[in-house]
């Protein structure tokens, strides 16, 4: 049983942003402070990456561990109450961010996923954040 009405259930929903997360603000202002620049949900690509960085022809996703099923992670729990609905959806996200990665590989794009519960804390977001920074340097030479 839902603890909100359906009423505020949905205003809960709408408050929840898919662009400028506090997560995806971490990336860009440590990939903007590390000398690089990009643009933000290119339209034209598959996916509408959270940032492209056309100099690398690189690509990151942030994504939220609840919403694309973090394997292993806490974060990505499965809610009580319309189970069906939520395995569903989940399936659809999962489904449908595997195929934006095909296109965008098919497109000679690097891709690269960061995960929410990877940025943390400190230690870990200075870890994952270096890692990208290499990945995203060494995808020029390959």
């Amino acid at each position: 049983m839902d603890r909100f009405s359906e009423k505020q259930r949905s205003y809960v929903m709408s408050r929840v942003r898919s662009r400028d997360t506090k997560p995806e603000m971490v990336v860009r202002r440590y990939l903007h402070r590390n000398g690089f620049r990009y643009r933000l949900h290119e339209k034209n690509l598959p996916g509408k990456p959270d940032l492209v960085l056309p100099k690398y022809r690189s690509v990151v996703f942030v994504h939220g561990c609840f919403w694309h099923r973090h394997q292993g992670c806490p974060r990505a729990t499965m809610p009580a109450s319309r189970v069906r609905f939520w395995k569903e959806k989940f399936n659809k996200n999962l489904l449908r961010d595997h195929q934006n990665r095909a296109e965008l590989a098919s497109l000679k794009w690097k891709v690269w996923v960061i995960w929410e519960c990877e940025l943390a804390s400190e230690e870990k977001r200075s870890l994952n954040l270096a890692k990208l920074r290499e990945k995203v340097l060494q995808s020029v030479n390959t």
